[in-house]
This record gives C-alpha cells, sequence and structure tokens, in this order.
C-alpha cells in the first residue's frame, strides 16, 4: 500500500487502517482468537495505523492491541502508529467531564492497558459540541504532551462543524469523522480545510456499519449485543454511528443500485473502500474486521485501481436522490 502522510506528525501510515470497534464491543460476539488473528492478518498486510478507544469493551480492545503487539518482532520502528480515544467513559457525559484531571486518568489507564509509555495520538471521543468552545480542554491536551503522556491529539467528531472548529486550535493532528458512499458532506465542507492545515483525517464508519458490504437483507438479523440493533434509532448513542444514520430499507434500496456499478471481482465492501480512497486528503480509513479474511479484503481495497469519473458521478447522483435527504444537513 501506498503510505499517506499523517498531517503534522512526520509519520507515514497505510491508507487503510484497522479499527477495533467491532472486536472490542457492541458488534456481537467476537472470539478472542479470532480478534487476535485478524489483527495480526492486517498488520502482516501492511496496515500500520490501529484505531482503538478507552470505552470499546470497557478496555477490552485496548488490551487486545497491546496484546498482538507485543507478540510481534522487531522494535518500535516496526510497530504501528496506535491511536486510542478518551472521553466516553464520563457518566454522564458532558462537556465539564473533559477536564485536565479526567482526561489525565483517561491517558493513564490507556498507558497501562496498551502498555506503553506514551501513547501515540489520543482524541476526544465525540464530545458535547460544547467542548469545542473550551480552550482549557485543549489546554490540557498540550499538557499531556508536554509531561511526555502523549505524543499528539486530535479529534473524533460527529458533526462537520465541529471539525471545522477543532481546526482552529494549535497542535491538533487528525480529525476523526463519518464519510462514506452514504455521508458525503465532509468532502464538501471540510475535507479542503483540513487539507491546507496539514491536519490528518481519519475516516471512520467507512462501510456504514457494514451495509455497504451488500450482505444485508431486509430480514437480516442482529445479536442483542450489537448496536445495529439497539441503536438503530439513536438509543444508545448518536444514531450517525449506526448505518451512517440512514434509515435502513432506504439504505438497503441504495445499495442495489450501487451493487450495479460494482466491477467485476472486487466486492462491495473494497469498492466503497476505494470510493473513500478517491479524496487525497484522507490520510487512513479504518475499517473492522473480524476475521483475517475481513482484514485481507480489506486492504486489497487500497490497490484498486481508480473509480472512473462516470461511475463517481452515478454514485453522487444515488447519494442525492436517495440519501441526502435524511443525512447530509443533520451531521
Amino acid at each position: 500500500m501506498d503510505a499517506r502522510q499523517f498531517g503534522p506528525t512526520g509519520r507515514k501510515v497505510s491508507p487503510i487502517g484497522f479499527g477495533t470497534w467491532a472486536i472490542g464491543a457492541d458488534w456481537g460476539s467476537v472470539d478472542e482468537r479470532d480478534a487476535l488473528a485478524a489483527l495480526n492478518e492486517a498488520l502482516d498486510r501492511g496496515v500500520n495505523f490501529i484505531d482503538t478507544a478507552d470505552v470499546y469493551g470497557d478496555g477490552r480492545a485496548e488490551k487486545l492491541v497491546a496484546k498482538v503487539l507485543k507478540s510481534r518482532p522487531g522494535g518500535r520502528a516496526q510497530q504501528p502508529m496506535v491511536a486510542t480515544k478518551a472521553g466516553r467513559r464520563l457518566n454522564p457525559h458532558v462537556a465539564d467531564g473533559y477536564n485536565r484531571a479526567n482526561l489525565t486518568a483517561f491517558v493513564e489507564r490507556s498507558l497501562k492497558y496498551l502498555e506503553v509509555e506514551s501513547l501515540d495520538l489520543v482524541q476526544l471521543h465525540c464530545p458535547p459540541t460544547e467542548v469545542y468552545y473550551r480552550p482549557e480542554t485543549f489546554d490540557a491536551l498540550a499538557g499531556l504532551v508536554e509531561q511526555g503522556k502523549i505524543r499528539h491529539w486530535g479529534v473524533s467528531v460527529e458533526k462537520v462543524e465541529e471539525g471545522i472548529k477543532a481546526l482552529e486550535y494549535p497542535g491538533l493532528a487528525s480529525v476523526q469523522i463519518i464519510y462514506n458512499i452514504f455521508r458525503q458532506r465532509p468532502a464538501e465542507r471540510f475535507f479542503d480545510l483540513a487539507k491546507r492545515r496539514e491536519v490528518a483525517i481519519i475516516v471512520r464508519v467507512p462501510l456504514a456499519s457494514g451495509m455497504l458490504s451488500g450482505k444485508f437483507k431486509r430480514d437480516s438479523q442482529f445479536a442483542a449485543n450489537d448496536h445495529r440493533n439497539y441503536n438503530r434509532h439513536g438509543e444508545a448513542f448518536d444514531v450517525g454511528e449506526t448505518f451512517a444514520g440512514v434509515p435502513y430499507e432506504e439504505g438497503l434500496a441504495a445499495v442495489e443500485e450501487i451493487r450495479a456499478l460494482t466491477p467485476p471481482g472486487v466486492t462491495m465492501a473494497q469498492f466503497a473502500l476505494r470510493w473513500i480512497l478517491m479524496q487525497d486528503a484522507v490520510s487512513v480509513v479504518i475499517p473492522g474486521a473480524k476475521s483475517p479474511q475481513q482484514a485481507t479484503e480489506n486492504v486489497a481495497a487500497a490497490e484498486l485501481p481508480s473509480i472512473p469519473a462516470e461511475t463517481m458521478q452515478k454514485i453522487a447522483a444515488i447519494y442525492a436522490g436517495r440519501i441526502k435527504p435524511f443525512v447530509h444537513q443533520r451531521w
């Protein structure tokens, strides 16, 4: 995979990374052996960016990452960049909780669980919008850099406008945002701004919770501990994190139109990932994987040829006609 610059960090990362939400929690049960095998396969295939969070399985994902990295040969130079997130363990999840004391405590637990002396990247984990108007929160992150507990900091946002506001803070290394065929507004409003300021863009929910894999049907069932069951209407957290906020049956209808555009020999998931990588402002995409096969297929998407302009235009038309009214002005 051709590496991409990761903002101001001086590091280059693989365009396809590994998102650990699925192996941590909220996507049904995942056996530890399968999780470790998927992570190892991704690393063997050249992935050098892992995204996790302290809240994924209440630390399970971080511990799995640590276990894998400890088992692999080579020093730090051969280790992937590991990004974690902090803030979602707050209860209640309010802006006042994003203070120096809490952030320090969250970082110290992540240091312990990831078994490192300094965290590569810590991201605020989709905090309330008010946090972006509190400079003291970002001063606290800068202080953690000065203490050597973290190397870089970024934000994970729900809304485009939150990302734009975050760009105002000196020291911002990255913005993580939802961007996929069903969520196209970031390319319209945000990407150019981030690129000009040399801030990395991490793309999450690239497959709209698996819908863009083309594997789901009207009667598909999801386990009780899978957010695609319990958060279908935003009951537990922002509905935009589940199927990208698109009504399920509307999404299925759009998927069938996209399926017709997918080249022979390419999975719909790979096609959807390659569509994201058409944006050179994107530093890394973080699909999840529950098995080595999924990890392998994800990585292969980066090797696909560019999508023709005519096909890109057809995808834009599908979005405008079927999806845009449901999502475009919400996030």
